[in-house]
């Protein structure tokens, strides 16, 4: 689940254009919720605190599951995760690796303008206080510090992932078995396998899942369960 630099084939200096001429020059000020995705436009004013538990309810193609976050086990995750998820982030995104015996991986945003708004806004880690346990909800890096929106549900004990610093925020309370039934046959991405390429995805989002991975498992919508 080490998400890896992109080397995008379409060039980040364009992308900035794109976002401008997609909201008439400046984001609308309406927030994800109310039918726009400008709050998602600017991270630097998704920084509330989260509960110290909530649960996030994620409805997708194959069924619903509800995750339980505890913010004591790592609090830095637990704020960015409930942030992406009252905001709408999670909306509309593919479940884009899924490796049997292993994890299950999401959080690439279907606009990659959004994904180049985000790109920067790191976290830093915390310390790993609870094991990465089947059903357990963690970030996905690409080294220490380097937490941004990729998550991963371990779909078996993953014990080693521990002494490698990957810190669980919470963990699958309903629904596990939709969990373990994510679309999982086209495998890990390049240079593993031929499943979806990270970088790729994240140049051009859903266009490119969509067309190349049209079975992968979507999630349509994630909310804070209690908030809208």
């Amino acid at each position: 689940m080490r998400t890896g630099r992109l080397s995008s084939s379409l060039p980040y200096s364009l992308i900035p254009l794109l976002l401008a001429a997609a909201c008439g020059g400046d984001a609308p000020e309406t927030g994800a919720r109310d039918g726009g995705l400008s709050s998602i436009y600017y991270p630097s004013r998704l920084v509330e605190t989260a509960p110290e538990t909530f649960r996030a309810r994620f409805e997708t193609s194959g069924g619903v599951f509800v995750v339980e976050v505890h913010r004591a086990w790592s609090p830095n995750g637990a704020d960015r995760f409930y942030n992406l998820v009252k905001n709408g982030y999670y909306d509309d995104i593919r479940v884009y690796r899924v490796v049997e015996g292993f994890m299950a991986q999401f959080g690439i945003h279907g606009d990659p303008t959004v994904h180049y708004q985000w790109r920067n806004s790191i976290i830093p880690d915390d310390p790993v206080s609870q094991s990465n346990t089947r059903g357990r909800v963690t970030f996905a890096t690409s080294g220490p510090n380097s937490r941004v929106n990729e998550i991963f549900i371990n779909l078996v004990d993953n014990p080693s992932l521990d002494e490698r610093g990957f810190s669980p925020i919470g963990e699958v309370v309903q629904g596990m078995e939709t969990v373990d039934s994510f679309f999982s046959e086209y495998g890990d991405g390049p240079p593993r396998g031929d499943g979806p390429y990270q970088a790729q995805a994240r140049a051009q989002g859903n266009a490119y899942l969509d067309a190349e991975f049209p079975d992968l498992t979507r999630i349509t919508r994630a909310s804070v369960e209690g908030e809208g």
